[in-house]
């Protein structure tokens, strides 16, 4: 039997391309025992105003605690991770879920997807309407994944798109939810907004380099609402990981279209430590879909995470699998974010007892103006939040930032 004691290090913020971390031990004294595991959730990477900060961090709040909750009663890591999504698609400050970008013809069409590091099942969900909480589609699908064939032999399907997906949930007691409530005010005129500009383009005479101009504004004007993806990692006690990720798409994107929120080894990624691989591993990312899914972030930076030193792989990850991938060589602006955690088995000997337990390493990195993030054990009596920028004068899609911290989930032996 053993009981619990825990403490925890959180690492300072590092200055973008800075390789050095220093730490600060916090107090266990009123730690409780018994309990543990960790989350890392993002509201997007993008652009997030001084004036919806507080918004923003609120929301990450929130969905660290959801997942809190969640591992105190028990829940393992991919339950705990889809708890943190569901408060992160509630938010009408997210584009996932309530108060997604409309599409086209202005419509919400979500896209998520979630993994198991135990199992290393996912499911996932495309272009799907009138569903509140998208994961809740993606976990369902992961759920019964792991129940084994279906009648006949059939295999289960991980990943489904549109109405197929809409009609799959509501089979599997998933209520629906009408389109027209899932809209926001904010949503609703960003689309008015969008689809003036739209029409006023299509109207002008124009030659190639005016158009890239236009285009190039525009996404300047819109990147918040189009790169802001939720998502989340989780380690619980026992060691598993879990990653989740949840998005309404791009603004005004083509009904039918599907981002890497949906995308195997695109949107998440985790994987448990084997003998292959001595590290566990969760990735969430997020960020404009295409590079990301011609990039296959997630998968990638799960890879580099299996190197010793955490953050220079997530630097050169992002550097050489993103910003300088021969994938995206014709992009002027590679735009996207991850959050990373890496975890592994620790013992350390001291005169009267051996402690055992788990070290978390935790990172975000981006190359869009800013990145919100929120974070949490669940000895800690409320979670982070920090708004992650750009340095002045760095350019977006051509820069990155990489922050993080380390925090150790202890077991004492008896």
């Amino acid at each position: 039997m053993e009981s619990l004691t825990n403490s925890a290090e959180e690492q300072k913020p590092s200055s973008p391309l800075d390789n050095s971390w220093s730490n600060k031990q916090e107090s266990s004294k009123n730690q409780k025992p018994g309990v543990g595991g960790f989350v890392l959730v993002h509201a997007g990477a993008g652009y997030h105003s001084e004036s919806k900060a507080k918004e923003y961090k609120h929301v990450c709040k929130r969905a660290c605690q959801r997942a809190v909750d969640r591992l105190k009663a028990g829940a393992l890591a991919v339950e705990a991770v889809a708890a943190a999504l569901v408060e992160l698609e509630d938010s009408p400050f997210t584009n996932a879920g309530m108060g997604s970008n409309l599409n086209l013809s202005g419509e919400i069409e979500c896209d998520a997807s979630i993994m198991d590091g135990k199992s290393l099942h996912y499911g996932a969900i495309g272009a799907i309407s009138g569903i509140k909480n998208p994961v809740l589609v993606a976990n369902r699908l992961l759920n019964e994944a792991q129940k084994g064939k279906l009648s006949a032999g059939r295999i289960p399907p991980c990943f489904l798109v549109g109405r197929g997906a809409h009609d799959w949930a509501v089979s599997h007691g998933i209520p629906p939810c009408p389109s027209e409530k899932m809209a926001t005010k904010f949503s609703l005129s960003a689309y008015k907004r969008n689809k003036r500009k739209m029409e006023l383009a299509e109207k002008m005479d124009t030659g190639h380099n005016q158009t890239k101009k236009r285009r190039q504004s525009s996404e300047n004007e819109n990147g918040s609402g189009c790169l802001d993806t939720v998502g989340a990692v989780v380690v619980d006690l026992e060691g598993n990981v879990a990653a989740a990720v949840s998005s309404g798409g791009l603004a005004m994107k083509h009904p039918g279209r599907v981002g890497q929120a949906a995308h195997y080894g695109c949107g998440c990624w985790a994987e448990n430590a084997c003998n292959m691989n001595p590290y566990s591993t969760a990735v969430s990312t997020s960020g404009c879909g295409e590079h990301l899914i011609r990039t296959m972030l997630a998968q990638e930076c799960s890879a580099a995470m299996q190197s010793e030193d955490a953050h220079q792989a997530l630097l050169e990850a992002m550097q050489n699998k993103f910003i300088s991938s021969p994938f995206l060589a014709s992009e002027d602006r590679v735009l996207g974010g991850v959050i990373v955690l890496r975890c592994c088995r620790c013992v350390e000997a001291q005169p009267s007892q051996n402690i055992q337990g788990i070290l978390v390493e935790f990172l975000w990195s981006h190359t869009t103006e800013s990145m919100c993030v929120g974070y949490m054990s669940a000895q800690d009596s409320k979670a982070k939040t920090h708004i992650s920028r750009l340095p002045p004068g760095t350019v977006p899609g051509q820069s990155l930032a990489i922050e993080g911290g380390v925090c150790r989930l202890m077991s004492v032996a008896e």
